[in-house]
């Protein structure tokens, strides 16, 4: 038996990078995939090579910002696959601004996107979670806000740190409803979003990491996956970093 077997999962975010990874592994774990993003080309890609792989998967347009979209997004699960078990709150975006160069509109947007999503994800999910007594809500944070800070994006580290706040406080709500709520603080991660930083930027990242290296997308999945799964039902309000070490060092002369 796999462990998603029969569970539906909603993905946001999922058309590249981390989300692919999790709606991939998944769906191969046997669970239904709601595959969601903002750009449907690349979203109706991921779900058609799920179901050309053999698993079950459709895609749906929905920009996470928009408190009626999501809503729409939840009633398109629920009409396709006729619950929801699992919630990803992965969609997120990181512009890079000095706060003095910083529009404010930018700093809302991300606001919009990366916090604002994740609530209104959450919001629309918790009521049929906590009316079959079962959900698992995995939030992606990041060390950047919670841990570590990075000039330029402000807006991005308090957006994911708020994220864990969130998170704790709908933990304890959800505790006696048989809905877990956790988050994944991923470190350097080989996405698409970190291949346009350059190669500079890269192979300077790199040597701030203990393991010398990038993660890769589905080592952030793999715990994605522990957390969504059955196995995780005694786990809630934690957060769970996946960085190659980077936290650890006290100053370079650490990194061996």
């Amino acid at each position: 038996m796999k462990r998603l077997d029969g569970k539906t999962a909603i993905i946001t975010g999922s058309s590249t990078g981390i989300g692919r990874s999790m709606a991939q592994i998944f769906a191969a774990e046997g669970a239904k995939v709601v595959v969601v993003a903002r750009d449907s080309q690349a979203g109706e890609k991921v779900a058609a090579g799920i179901r050309e792989a053999g698993g079950e998967a459709f895609y749906h347009q929905t920009d996470v910002s928009r408190w009626d979209q999501v809503q729409g997004l939840v009633k398109a699960a629920v009409d396709r696959y006729g619950t929801v078990d699992i919630l990803c709150s992965n969609a997120a975006i990181f512009p890079c601004n000095m706060i003095e160069d910083m529009p404010v509109e930018e700093w809302h947007e991300v606001l919009s996107v990366n916090l604002n999503g994740a609530f209104y994800s959450m919001k629309a999910c918790l009521p049929i979670m906590k009316k079959q007594k079962y959900g698992r809500i995995v939030l992606t944070s990041s060390i950047t806000g919670p841990h570590t800070g990075f000039p330029g994006w402000t807006h991005y580290a308090a957006s994911k740190a708020g994220m864990l706040g969130l998170m704790r406080s709908a933990a304890l709500e959800c505790a006696k409803d048989g809905v877990t709520i956790n988050a994944m603080l991923p470190g350097n991660i080989q996405t698409e979003g970190m291949e346009e930083q350059g190669e500079e930027y890269i192979e300077a990242v790199k040597k701030a990491i203990p393991m010398g290296s990038l993660g890769d997308p589905a080592d952030v999945a793999y715990m994605a996956l522990f957390l969504a799964s059955g196995e995780a039902k005694y786990t809630t309000g934690q957060t769970f970093v996946i960085d190659g070490g980077q936290m650890l060092p006290e100053s370079p002369l650490a990194i061996l």
